[in-house]
């Protein structure tokens, strides 16, 4: 047995559980290198608590990491040594990828296994085995090309994830460059990187998956140089109006797109053309009397040959399902985290594609592409009155109570006058609550019933420094183009959603042309849920290298 390393940073456990030790000198580089493998569990000031589980390891595999490279990394940077145990569990995990291969063999679409003995297998599971046609020779069957999605997620779940190298059909051609070197505008290297780990280097390793980037780094950049790069028919889907005006905007912005080819299917008109904008809503949409949802069509609509899926981990289960049946076509995902925390990430995984690059946010800061931000928890105490409340609330209701804490109104505006001069944002989730902040604060609110006009009123003035704070519902949440912001003060939030807590951090993370640091406060009540439920929010920032300041405010 080798000697132990005391100032390497890892501890690896049996069951695949790794511990990050803080204090080690090579903490950053180690975390950096874990993240490809691994997800953050617990995030507590000294010691990360990170898991390797199959979909974070397959994951890898599909970006092209092998078994021995992770083991490498864990034996770089472990203290001890990794249990045997363990690394026999690692390699077999990591060698299920692509045991069973999806292909097209002149016109038929054949799964082939490694060995009879997993064919057998498959054919015999509940999930996979029907959806199998007839046998050919060897460990291989027909399937029906209608059936690739839905085949993909049931060997996901069975546990041997397919490497489908069945290919896409082309889609209508549409001539797009970006417009590269007008007004400064060019691609950074990491998006560069981006679109070429989306394509592939090799006949069927690309063409669909997802591209993780932080807030602010710009995935929309990378979705125009993947539709420049095709330059095919494009359906682009977007969480918000708001989010489809943005990409219009920098469609026509950045790329050689005509006003005419860019089509918006909306409440106003269901127009298709060849970049075609369109909500998640609107595609789920469903009327009282509807079985169904009529505006899946859309995805028919054209010979799209690539579908964008903006913000990829909130798509809708309707649109997971029309996607399984989209598996011919070119699939982009873009998020900044890839947690759900519906548990539904190996959908993302079966029907959108792997991970096909992810870069730490850190990293992008360090380059200057986003600003640098420093996060503080701020916890203050209940009145008795509400500590009452509290104690009589049910446990759904209890968390209300300690989320609209009166005693959080003054401790905005101590915020504010901490950073005199900054853009605010006042974010939320209880409307009440945001209402009396706004008349206190003497600040115009935007929610989802303002307007959309004075919606963007607002955003514009905010823009051109006339108003200085804004106070906003889970609307905030994304597609927000306010870059000047650098102050958010999070006064409630959705439970413990790290999406949400990733996401709001971005909408102050553009980068500043003073090099200013941007502030992101959380307010938690003491001693209540909110507490638990901030820590569960923090995880997917603290594993990309942020860390939380804590301040308790005295009781009066």
């Amino acid at each position: 047995m080798s000697a132990p390393r005391p100032e390497n940073p890892l501890v690896i456990q049996g069951d695949g559980t790794v511990l990050l030790d803080l204090h080690s000198p090579r903490a950053d580089e180690a975390r950096e290198r874990l993240a490809a493998f691994a997800e953050l569990v617990r995030g507590p000031e000294h010691v990360h608590t990170y898991r390797i589980d199959a979909l974070s390891v397959w994951n890898a595999r599909a970006a092209g990491l092998a078994a021995a490279d992770m083991l490498g990394i864990l034996d770089a940077y472990a203290k001890y040594p990794v249990p045997e145990g363990y690394r026999a569990l690692l390699g077999e995990l990591a060698g299920r990828y692509g045991r069973v291969v999806l292909s097209r063999e002149g016109d038929l679409f054949v799964l082939r296994a490694d060995t009879e003995a997993l064919a057998e297998q498959l054919l015999r599971d509940p999930a996979v085995g029907p959806l199998l046609g007839p046998r050919l020779r060897g460990p291989a069957f027909r399937f029906a090309p209608r059936d690739r999605g839905w085949l993909k997620q049931a060997l996901t779940a069975a546990g041997f994830p397919a490497e489908d190298r069945c290919g896409y059909e082309d889609g209508e051609r549409l001539a797009l460059a970006l417009r590269e070197g007008a007004g400064g505008f060019a691609l950074r290297p990491y998006q560069r990187d981006a679109v070429a780990a989306f394509l592939g280097d090799r006949p069927g390793s690309g063409g669909s998956g997802v591209v993780v980037l932080p807030c602010g780094a710009g995935k929309t950049v990378v979705g125009l140089a993947a539709m420049a790069a095709l330059s095919q028919h494009t359906l682009v889907l977007c969480t918000s109006n708001t989010a489809v005006r943005q990409w219009r905007r920098e469609i026509l912005d950045k790329t050689t797109a005509r006003p005419e080819d860019v089509a918006t299917y909306g409440a106003d008109g269901k127009r298709v053309g060849p970049i075609t904008l369109a909500t998640y809503q609107m595609v789920t949409w469903r009327g009282p009397g509807d079985a169904d949802h009529p505006h899946l069509e859309l995805f028919d609509a054209r010979r799209f040959g690539l579908i964008v899926y903006d913000e990829v981990h909130v798509v809708p289960a309707p649109v997971f399902r029309a996607t399984a049946r989209l598996q011919a076509r070119r699939r982009l995902g873009l998020t900044a985290t890839l947690v759900r925390e519906d548990g539904r990430e190996a959908d993302v995984f079966s029907l959108i594609g792997p991970k096909r690059f992810d870069i730490p946010w850190r990293a992008v800061e360090q380059q200057g592409f986003v600003a640098r931000a420093v996060c503080t928890e701020v916890r203050v105490g209940l009145s008795p009155e509400r500590e009452h409340a509290y104690a009589r609330a049910s446990p759904r209701g209890r968390f209300r109570v300690a989320a609209e804490n009166e005693r959080k109104k003054p401790l905005v505006r101590d915020l504010l006058g901490r950073h005199p001069g900054s853009r605010t944002l006042v974010i939320g989730e209880y409307l009440a609550q945001l209402e009396d902040l706004a008349c206190f604060l003497g600040a115009p609110l935007v929610t989802g019933r303002t307007p959309e006009a004075e919606r963007q009123r607002l955003f514009d003035a905010f823009r051109r420094g006339e108003v200085g704070v804004l106070v906003l519902s889970r609307v905030g949440n994304y597609a927000l183009d306010l870059p000047n912001a650098d102050l958010l003060i999070q006064v409630s939030g959705t439970y413990g959603s790290r999406q949400e807590e990733a996401q709001r951090l971005g909408r102050i993370l553009r980068p500043k042309p003073d090099g200013r640091v941007a502030h992101f406060y959380t307010l938690v009540s003491r001693h209540t849920r909110e507490e638990d439920f901030a820590l569960h929010r923090q995880r997917f920032l603290t594993e990309q290298g942020y860390t939380y300041r804590l301040e308790v405010i005295p009781d009066p």
